[in-house]
């Protein structure tokens, strides 16, 4: 995991510098010094303290299923899961490159990004 300060333009949207980093392949997120905690999904104030002072940081992707539902649509079952990665924040996504019924709780994921016209989408492969 990449401990170093990322600075944005005070012009840019949290979603926007997210999304840019997504664009690098690397999937960001925020720190709050005052909290003393990771902020996910960007935001402009940490919801624990009200503090505006946020640092970027980069997440090594790694993380762990923590809950898992199959959502079954005519077009074909798919996956909904909360990630929690090892820097401690949680996010939404799905599992690629598994059936949605084989994704567990608990099964070591890495972060990978899907192509989407606005920016690429954060997913996760299962690793061993």
């Amino acid at each position: 995991m990449e401990h170093q300060e990322l600075h944005e333009p005070a012009t840019v949207s949290p979603l926007e510098t997210y999304r840019q980093y997504a664009r690098q392949g690397r999937l960001a997120y925020q720190y709050s010094p005052a909290a003393g905690a990771p902020v996910f999904y960007p935001r402009l104030v940490c919801p624990t303290t009200g503090s505006t002072e946020l640092e970027w940081r980069v997440s090594s992707g790694a993380g762990v299923v923590y809950s898992t539902t199959t959502v079954a649509d005519p077009a074909g079952a798919y996956d909904v899961s909360l990630i929690e990665l090892e820097e401690g924040f949680r996010m939404m996504s799905r599992v690629v490159g598994v059936e949605p019924d084989e994704v567990r709780i608990g099964m070591a994921v890495q972060v990978a990004f899907d192509e989407h016209p606005d920016a690429p989408l954060a997913v996760f492969e299962a690793r061993p």
